[in-house]
Order: C-alpha cells, then structure tokens, then sequence
C-alpha cells in the first residue's frame, strides 16, 4: 500500500508563490506516473499537472499552464508542484496522487485513472 503525504500549503496573496511537496512511502512509486489534482468548494476534483515516470514528460491543465511547474525526485520519492502567479482561482485543496502503471508515458487526467490518494493541503490565495 502506498501512503502520499502532501505539504506545503498556505495563505498567500495574489501574485504570490508557494511550493507543494508530495512524499510517497514505497519505492514502487519510482515506477508510477504522478499527478496533481485539486478540488475548490462546491466544486468537482480538477486536473491540474502530470508527470510520467521519470519526469521526462509533463502535462498541465490550460489554467496552470505557464505559472505551475511540476517536478519529481525519485531518489527522495517527492512530487512537487511549483506555484508561481497565484490567482484567488487558485484556491483550493490540492491532492497527489499516483498511477500505477508501471513506467508509462501515457498522461492520465482523471481522477478514477489514479490509485492512491494523498489526503490534500489547503491553498488559499487573497486578493
């Protein structure tokens, strides 16, 4: 079973940064596609980057696009997402989650794709 465990989040102003990281607990990850999801108020669980095996292909939602970077350490067994350019849309609870299809390039973006599931960090960006 494999446990991911996200940190990071915050309160930041518009414009602002903040840096996630996600810690996975087995080293099967290694082999596992990586994403980030994150799901506002009232609202369904959202897309927001991917990153295949070895972190040679990424892919992000068009609302992210340009201001999020998403990056992997398998060494250190973390996923994590660069913030940049923050924008109260922003806001929202944000999850890791892991694929396990072993070494795959394909770029999964829906949530039923994923098989395990951090329990998420809090972002919240004023204007």
């Amino acid at each position: 079973q494999v446990h991911l465990k996200e940190s990071g989040g915050g309160l930041v102003q518009a414009g602002g940064s903040l840096r996630l990281s996600c810690a996975a607990s087995e080293r099967a990850v290694e082999s596992y596609a990586m994403a980030w999801f994150r799901q506002a108020p009232g609202k369904e669980r959202e897309f927001v980057a991917h990153i295949n095996w070895n972190g040679g292909k990424t892919s992000y939602s068009d609302s992210v696009k340009g201001r999020f970077t998403i990056a992997r350490d398998n060494a250190r067994l973390t996923v994590t997402l660069q913030m940049n350019m923050l924008r109260p849309t922003d806001t929202a609870v944000y999850y890791c989650a892991a694929e396990r299809a072993t070494y795959s390039d394909y770029v999964a973006d829906q949530p039923y794709m994923f098989d395990y599931w951090g329990q998420g960090t809090q972002v919240t960006v004023s204007s």
